[in-house]
């Protein structure tokens, strides 16, 4: 996760859409792990021609079956290349989703619309470190709410919700005066 430091430049991709008063409080990409489907298929479709045009087939057929794979590759880069412009970005107003190569679509949502926030997190996602945040507001459409393959999800998790639910000194003395559940055998 980058969190940007005194002088941190943003990359320049994300830069242009904050505004002149918020803070970037941190930026990510996908997890590389959106590749994985990608690369299995290329992979398995360069597998597969070598051994197809290498016993069975000839001429144009084989042709055929390596524009195939050439297709299959095409889209790996094509993946990659998007993968390495898009950025999930917290700020000090507003969650961001900037997507796309070609065509670029912002996605944003203020944090004083936040009502929930929750993230999951698959068994692939365990073992690769990714998981989903799902953004609820209170309304109907909403441009963000399904964010996938994100990066260190608790610590975001965490983040976004200090951020949601700041604490202040009259809390923590209102906290103080109030008595423990434990206290009350509870």
């Amino acid at each position: 996760m980058r969190q940007p430091k005194s002088g941190a430049r943003t990359p320049v991709a994300i830069n242009k859409y904050l505004l002149p008063r918020e803070v970037q409080v941190a930026t990510v990409r996908q997890h590389p792990a959106v590749l994985i489907s990608p690369s299995a298929q290329a992979l398995g479709g360069l597998l597969l021609a070598g051994i197809v045009t290498a016993t069975l087939v000839h001429g144009l057929l084989a042709t055929i079956i390596w524009l195939a794979w050439l297709v299959l590759f095409l889209r790996l880069v094509w993946k990659a290349v998007n993968w390495s412009v898009d950025y999930f970005v917290v700020t000090s107003e507003r969650l961001l989703l900037t997507t796309g190569f070609l065509t670029r679509k912002v996605n944003m949502m203020p944090l004083s619309k936040v009502t929930d926030m929750s993230f999951k997190r698959t068994f692939a996602g365990r073992l690769l470190g990714y998981g989903e945040f799902i953004v609820e507001s209170a309304g109907q459409d909403q441009a963000l709410r399904n964010v996938e393959f994100i990066p260190y999800p608790e610590q975001l998790y965490l983040l976004i919700c200090g951020m949601l639910f700041p604490s202040s000194a009259a809390d923590a003395e209102d906290d103080e005066s109030r008595p423990s559940a434990l206290a009350d055998g509870f």
